[in-house]
């Protein structure tokens, strides 16, 4: 069985500058860390392995320094890892990012199963999953909260719904993003870290892929662009609205009017 779990590296702090002209993070200089909705994803990847003794890989886009995390990924007991990078991808959003990703993940190999995490702390869009197995034209299953059963041919999920519980059973190929609490994350191993610092960790760019059109990366292949991102107001400054609904409705469509919102 082969598993695969997509991780990416955030941010460690939230005061991350935004380039004003381009609307995307400053990530320079910024530590880093693993997002930690891919921390359960990796749990829940790292106890199917053990049970089904599969092949467990890691996919990451980012810079570089991104490696970081594959190798933080290796000292908890995953097999392979791989990072698509290129300068063609940059600016991209959860659209363009979701492509290449899955370009990144037909490089690596057939897989059974992908899991991901639901969301990450830096988008909080919890699209890029399902995206990815769209791109892939295989099944999906999001926001799932515990693992019932792993088949040989399928796996059975539940799944946390806005007003039930419901178990699905999904055929492989197949992707699912897990919610946070499924499992207890665990630690890197000290004795993993000596065992796999000499891993090699291949990275891809647009001339790997099967498809090397630019339009369909990066900025060129984003059909949502940032027009403006500017920082939440202090609590402390809240303006209390009052009036009937259609009073308070023209002063909040005046204010946006104001702020060229809309």
């Amino acid at each position: 069985m082969e598993i695969l779990t997509c991780i990416k590296q955030v941010p460690g702090t939230s005061e991350v500058e935004v380039d004003e002209k381009t609307g995307v993070l400053k990530r320079d200089g910024i530590d880093s860390k693993m997002n930690p909705y891919d921390l359960y994803a990796l749990e829940t990847a790292l106890r199917i392995k053990k049970e089904k003794e599969a092949n467990l890989k890691v996919i990451t886009m980012g810079p570089p320094q991104a490696k970081q995390i594959i190798e933080e990924s290796f000292m908890m007991g995953v097999d392979e890892g791989a990072i698509v990078s290129d300068r063609k991808f940059a600016g991209a959003d959860v659209l363009a990012t979701s492509y290449t990703l899955s370009q990144g993940i037909k490089k690596m190999g057939n897989t059974d199963l992908i899991i991901c995490g639901k969301q990450t702390t830096d988008g909080d869009t919890a699209q890029v999953g399902p995206e990815i197995a769209e791109f892939l034209n295989i099944p999906h299953v999001t926001n799932v909260t515990k693992i019932i059963e792993v088949k040989g041919e399928s796996i059975v999920v539940e799944v946390d719904m806005p007003n039930t519980l419901e178990v699905c059973e999904v055929e492989y190929p197949c992707l699912i993003t897990v919610e946070k609490g499924i499992f207890q994350p665990r630690l890197p191993s000290f004795k993993l870290k000596l065992q796999t610092k000499d891993k090699q960790i291949p990275m891809y760019s647009l001339k790997d892929f099967e498809d090397q059109d630019e339009n369909n990366y990066g900025l060129n292949g984003s059909p949502t662009q940032v027009l403006r991102i500017f920082p939440p107001t202090s609590n402390n400054d809240k303006e209390v609205l009052r009036g009937n609904a259609k009073e308070v409705t023209d002063i909040v469509v005046n204010k946006l009017k104001e702020l060229k919102l809309v």
